[in-house]
């Protein structure tokens, strides 16, 4: 997927995403606000729990297979348990059917294991490996954050980190986003499937009378209001 590619439908591969996304319910408007972890009322809501079938994780995967190849050249596909445990397989499996290159794919268990293999990582061992980490979302950092750790702990290289959406909005107490103070952290770039500027560029694509709950230009200036509110620089 390249980010700025447009098709013959005139989207992006980022904008395509987002349709999907939208398609599935992945994506849900919410004109009324719909209360965040954070205490902020926003407009629109994305739940990566609805990628819950064969079909849909595995076009997850292929966006996910896209950023990695577009990025970096990894050894292994890493992904933080629970969520990130089968974005790591299916996406792994996807760079060996897109890219026909055969990585490996990892994850670590909540607790160590004493007996059998042992260890926390369950899959490919990542000591003197490139990794990239996969996730669905970074909401504060800390998970991602961990995962570096247990990463860099077991001998890998982390090279970079997928998501699959980027909200781009500040922290509570932080000018910068969960990814940027990621970034910042741990020095690591983050690459979105599709981010809230590409949310609000699909919608700007569409006819005023498009979906099921009114006006598009109506649900388009409540989430630009609410960049203008929280949104990053």
């Amino acid at each position: 997927m390249e980010q700025n590619k447009i098709g013959p439908d005139g989207l992006t591969s980022n904008e395509r995403f987002v349709q999907y996304a939208i398609s599935i319910g992945a994506i849900e408007f919410v004109p009324e606000g719909r209360k965040l972890k954070s205490g902020r009322i926003s407009p629109y809501f994305f739940n990566s729990g609805l990628f819950n079938t064969g079909e849909t994780i595995g076009e997850l995967g292929k966006v996910y297979a896209a950023e990695v190849f577009k990025h970096g050249r990894p050894d292994v596909i890493y992904g933080p348990a629970y969520k990130g445990i089968p974005l790591s397989v299916v996406t792994a499996v996807a760079v060996a059917q897109l890219g026909g290159r055969n990585v490996g794919y990892a994850f670590n268990r909540k607790e160590e294991k004493t007996h059998g293999d042992g260890g926390i990582i369950v899959g490919a061992s990542l000591a003197g490996k490139r990794v990239a980490l996969v996730d669905d979302v970074m909401t504060t950092g800390t998970s991602s954050g961990e995962a570096v750790e247990i990463i860099r702990a077991n001998g890998g290289v982390p090279i970079d980190c997928v998501i699959a959406f980027d909200r781009q909005e500040r922290g509570k107490e932080s000018e910068l986003s969960a990814v940027q103070e990621f970034e910042k952290n741990y020095g690591i770039p983050v690459y979105a499937a599709a981010t809230l500027a590409n949310l609000i560029s699909y919608l700007q694509k569409l006819p005023e009378d498009w979906g099921d709950g009114g006006g598009t230009e109506e649900m388009l200036n409540k989430i630009l209001a609410y960049q203008e509110e929280y949104g990053v620089q």
